[in-house]
């Protein structure tokens, strides 16, 4: 019974498994992110605060109604939560995001938010982008979401019939006509009567997240909100 430990550990020591955050050791138990990592991430907790308290809420205000703003981790720059996202955007560390998902979700669960959603929808990418990339980090981080709040996720829901450029540089005009007209339901009978939480990997400007969440209202969608692993300081 012991001899499956005993292989692990060799196994370990050829080939050392490190912390997606820091590249540290992990320790036995720990599953991609160390405990160090985890105690130290720099979390919002907005999921706390009254809406007219959540900062993120505010750059919606005006704009649609987004009944529930959500964002995980704060991103700061050459920081754990940078280093996490790019292993989940760029190495094919999938697992960061549903790790990150997971956790949130469980969260959100705890604080009583788990009731206020029926569907989870990914931001998606463009067939050309996920062809390059080979998967969209934004289906991991709902397929953890899913699985900490219990709600289904559909990929399919929406579809991006456009491609564009990298956001990146862009200040928030830009960013507004280079996703305005890029994003379609796909299947209106999944949307339609749903509470929708709309997730992606980073929130900056909030651009492409609105734009998703206008086409799902129009398309009958009951609510929206949104929810992402990091929010990065505009």
């Amino acid at each position: 019974m012991l001899l499956p430990a005993v292989l692990s550990d060799f196994v370990g020591l050829l080939f050392p498994r490190v912390c997606l955050a820091c590249q540290e050791p992990l320790a036995r138990g720990e599953d991609h992110i160390c405990t160090s990592c985890r105690a130290q991430l720099p979390y919002t907790d907005y999921h706390r605060l009254p809406t007219e308290q959540n900062p993120l809420a505010r750059r919606f205000w005006g704009k649609l109604p987004v009944q529930h703003t959500l964002s995980y981790l704060r991103f700061q720059k050459h920081g754990r939560v940078q280093h996490l996202l790019h292993q989940l955007k760029y190495r094919g560390q999938q697992e960061v995001g549903r790790i990150l998902g997971r956790w949130y979700g469980q969260e959100l669960t705890e604080a009583g938010l788990r009731a206020s959603f029926d569907l989870i929808v990914p931001v998606p990418l463009h067939t050309r982008k996920l062809a390059q990339r080979g998967y969209n980090q934004a289906d991991s981080f709902a397929e953890g979401l899913a699985a900490g709040l219990g709600v289904v996720w559909k990929a399919e829901a929406l579809r991006r019939t456009t491609y564009t450029n990298s956001q990146t540089r862009k200040n928030r005009m830009q960013r507004w006509e280079n996703v305005e007209t890029v994003f379609e339901v796909a299947k209106p009978e999944l949307v339609r009567g749903q509470r929708i939480l709309v997730v992606d990997d980073v929130l900056t400007t909030g651009a492409t997240l609105e734009a998703c969440a206008a086409v799902l209202l129009a398309a009958g969608a009951l609510e929206v909100s949104i929810a992402t692993i990091a929010t990065a300081d505009r």
